[in-house]
């Protein structure tokens, strides 16, 4: 079992084109996978199947996610210079209609920032000081049954925060969340704010801001919270499938932009996972 994680982030358009648009890398990548044979699955699913809950076989299986949690996940925007874009869940609803039979299990996992604050300076200083990064689309996304809002930490210890975290943590990477009181403040806090409003499908997985895991949190705190958090698995940055053997408290993504660029640069990705 060799199954890819793409993850995307509607927001990363500096243009119209593959290369530029992560919203129009997704669509040419959906009809890509349809055209290799490849299958949509959730992540729920890939999960279930790597702690032995069902048995499955996951063979050309591939899991879609998306991180940060802005509008432009579930809806459409007017981004300054580069026009109207259709969102995500759009992408998604749009290929749906086209091709109803190609991906029946066809779901989307969006994971998205707890704390409003955070939310509110990321959109003054890193989008358009436009609101779009507020919580009113978090149930329209779960209702969709193409996409499903997850945790992606309190506050992303993201530099923008004019303060420092519990116990004098400093800002601007996800490597510092190392002991139980810096733990809570970004885990426990954001999944008791998401489960509250997300009542009828809390989230059971966690994504690390950064892609950063480090060893305190997916060895030790996350086993031995799982239970009380209701979590079953994180989402890590590190290149690579997702196979039996993977740790299942940092699965490793391929991240849009990053590791790869082009149709091309997917296929030789769907190669090595074939």
């Amino acid at each position: 079992m060799k199954v890819p994680i793409l993850t995307y982030h509607a927001c990363n358009i500096s243009g119209n084109r593959y290369d530029n648009n992560d919203q129009m890398a997704l669509a040419e990548d959906l009809r890509l996978l349809a055209r290799k044979g490849w299958q949509v699955i959730p992540l729920h699913q890939l999960v279930a199947v790597i702690r032995g809950d069902i048995v499955e076989d996951l063979a050309h299986c591939v899991v879609l996610t998306c991180d940060d949690g802005t509008l432009a996940d579930v809806q459409p925007l007017v981004f300054p210079e580069h026009g109207m874009q259709p969102g995500l869940l759009g992408v998604l609803q749009a290929f749906v209609a086209e091709t109803p039979e190609k991906f029946p299990r066809l779901e989307m996992s969006s994971f998205v920032i707890a704390d409003p604050h955070t939310r509110a300076l990321l959109d003054r200083d890193c989008l358009f000081d436009q609101g779009w990064m507020g919580e009113e689309v978090w149930q329209l996304a779960n209702a969709s049954g193409l996409m499903r809002i997850e945790c992606h930490s309190w506050d992303h210890n993201h530099s923008v925060l004019d303060s420092t975290g519990p116990d004098a943590m400093p800002r601007g990477n996800f490597f510092v969340v190392d002991n139980d009181l810096r733990a809570r403040h970004e885990i426990d806090r954001s999944l008791d704010y998401l489960n509250a409003r997300l009542a009828d499908k809390p989230c059971r997985v966690f994504a690390y801001p950064y892609g950063q895991a480090n060893e305190y949190l997916s060895q030790e705190y996350l086993p031995k919270h799982a239970d009380r958090l209701g979590l079953l698995a994180a989402v890590g940055g590190e290149k690579g499938p997702v196979t039996q053997h993977s740790d299942l408290w940092n699965l490793p993504r391929y991240i849009c932009g990053a590791h790869w660029k082009s149709p091309l640069e997917l296929e030789a990705i769907l190669e090595e996972c074939s």
